[in-house]
């Protein structure tokens, strides 16, 4: 005898025995879950559902929360943009072995049925899974990124107090800029005025400017504000 399921938006043909990887559910290894999604019933009798089978259920012992083959995701942006990204994604996924297929009775069987994580609390999730809940983790990583990033903002500002030179009287310099500035030490039109060829690449590159000082005649406007 066999079944045909759903879950997690996909059908499964199984029967007693066989081992699937499904989308996760909400449930621990060892836990017994019953799918009640029933397509169809198939063997000596074969019974379709409208959509699905009255009563019916397939039950399964969780095995282990899994993650599926990484996915690799490469995107190249060729026209004005002329950049490249690659993504990895891993699937989570829930092992199972399929114990039972019931024919009747699975409304009563006292089975829990088996969940899709994105139907519970993210709690719940992190509670089955043994992980903190992701927007957490996100949410600490930004402080920490943010906490590290205070002082360099802190010194930016006593350069600026301590008399720097206005940076964004430069071609294309804006506040954004100016504060990138000085995080690297360049605080004065005079330091820029003295830039090499070398410097200039070496600046270009820490700083992600992107041939944007060339370009913008950095050097020759510094050494202008610094006759005047």
């Amino acid at each position: 005898m066999f079944a045909v399921i759903k879950t997690g938006g996909k059908q499964y043909k199984v029967q007693a025995g066989d081992m699937l990887r499904v989308e996760r559910i909400a449930a621990n290894a060892g836990e017994t879950v019953q799918f009640n999604e029933v397509l169809m019933l198939g063997g000596d009798s074969p019974v379709l559902g409208a959509p699905t089978v009255k009563d019916a259920g397939v039950q399964a012992e969780v095995v282990d929360q899994i993650k599926g083959e990484k996915v690799i995701n490469f995107v190249k942006r060729r026209r004005k943009h002329s950049s490249k990204r690659t993504k990895g994604h891993r699937q989570k996924l829930t092992l199972v072995k399929i114990t039972d297929i019931l024919a009747s009775g699975a409304e009563k069987s006292g089975v829990s049925e088996a969940v899709g994580t994105g139907s519970v609390s993210a709690a719940a999730v992190a509670a089955i899974t043994g992980k903190t809940d992701e927007a957490a983790q996100i949410k600490k990583a930004k402080k920490a990124r943010a906490t590290k990033a205070a002082p360099k903002a802190e010194k930016a500002d006593q350069m600026s107090e301590a008399g720097a030179d206005d940076l964004k009287a430069l071609s294309g310099v804006g506040p954004a800029l100016e504060k990138k500035l000085h995080e690297a030490g360049i605080t004065s039109f005079a330091q820029i005025a003295a830039w090499t060829e070398a410097d200039i690449a070496e600046v270009d590159e820490k700083l992600s400017f992107k041939g944007r000082i060339q370009r913008e005649g950095w050097v020759e406007q510094a050494k202008e504000k610094t006759k005047g």
